[in-house]
């Protein structure tokens, strides 16, 4: 739209040049003696040109108005591509040297402060992207029923989000912690403040999706939020990029089926009518970057390189 618009506005002024420039050219050398009959036939040429292209082009206002919707289309995508550009600041909390005195600690990770936000560039600073505030988290999240399946990675995503909307000061979260991280098992919590319940279901295949989405058509019975995430035990344990996007096409079809699209309609339109249509919020987790000094086995060094961790991270972009 914006290119046919200039197009047109290049073409009239080319139009114009020759319209008045050659007419005001002849007039200028027959009447070079009377000025004042020279500029008002120049005028009446503008004027008759103005008239004859008026029709060509949109208002001012229209014309505004697409050039700005094109412009926040266009920001609104990159930012979208952007969002995921963060950088980590990890430092040693005072617990550190303790650490190294002792060496008695499950995790080492614990003995640090770790804080992460978006990169510094020009183009993040002008998505103003802003990070969610216990509030925000609780408002948007109040009365949901929140369903985050999949393996370890999702269950660490579900600790991070009681924590945003408990508080990490909170007691209760010494609680969830114990709880959330027994080996290999579901979590549930009901979050009285807010009256959000949220389910953790192990599903650290995606076949084991695939049913849970199966479970829910079936019941007719969808939670409002749905977070799900797979592939590291995959990746571990069988080793197949192949098979992954096997499984992935057989998850999205299953998906979709959950949206509230009716097949009669053209263009996948949704339905419409008295009676409104629940509709859950999807979201998937990404494969994590693999860190090989973390992988505590040989056959976890061996399996899940660089070269594996890229053919299923393409297998989800595909």
């Amino acid at each position: 739209m914006l290119m046919m618009m200039l197009g047109a506005v290049q073409l009239g002024a080319a139009a114009a040049c020759v319209v008045v420039l050659v007419p005001m050219g002849m007039a200028g050398w027959h009447l070079s003696r009377n000025k004042m009959l020279f500029f008002s036939g120049a005028l009446f040429i503008s004027l008759a040109i103005c008239v004859h292209l008026t029709p060509y082009f949109p208002s001012v206002p229209d014309f505004v108005t697409s050039v700005s919707s094109a412009v926040v289309f266009d920001h609104r995508s990159s930012c979208i591509n952007l969002v995921n550009e963060i950088s980590w600041e990890v430092k040693p909390n005072a617990s550190f040297h303790h650490f190294n005195n002792t060496q008695n600690s499950s995790s080492i990770a614990d003995f640090y402060d770790k804080r992460w936000d978006w990169s510094d560039s020009y183009k993040l600073k002008a998505c103003e992207f802003t990070k969610l505030s216990k509030s925000d988290a609780s408002d948007l999240l109040n009365g949901s029923w929140v369903v985050i399946a999949g393996d370890s990675q999702a269950r660490l995503f579900t600790l991070s989000l009681l924590n945003l909307i408990l508080g990490p000061q909170s007691q209760r979260m010494d609680s969830v912690r114990a709880d959330l991280f027994k080996r290999h098992s579901d979590y549930s919590v009901l979050v009285n403040e807010t009256g959000m319940k949220l389910d953790f279901i192990w599903a650290p295949y995606v076949m084991n999706l695939t049913n849970l989405v199966m479970n829910f058509k079936t019941q007719k019975n969808c939670p409002d939020v749905m977070i799900m995430g797979a592939g590291l035990w995959h990746m571990l344990h069988f080793t197949n990029a192949s098979d992954y996007d096997l499984h992935l096409h057989i998850l999205k079809t299953q998906v979709v089926s959950l949206l509230p699209f009716s097949t009669e309609l053209a263009m996948n339109e949704p339905v419409t009518g008295s009676v409104p249509i629940k509709s859950s919020h999807l979201f998937w987790l990404g494969m994590p970057v693999l860190i090989n000094g973390m992988l505590n086995t040989e056959e976890k060094r061996a399996k899940m390189n660089d070269a594996m961790w890229h053919a299923y991270d393409k297998a989800l972009g595909d």
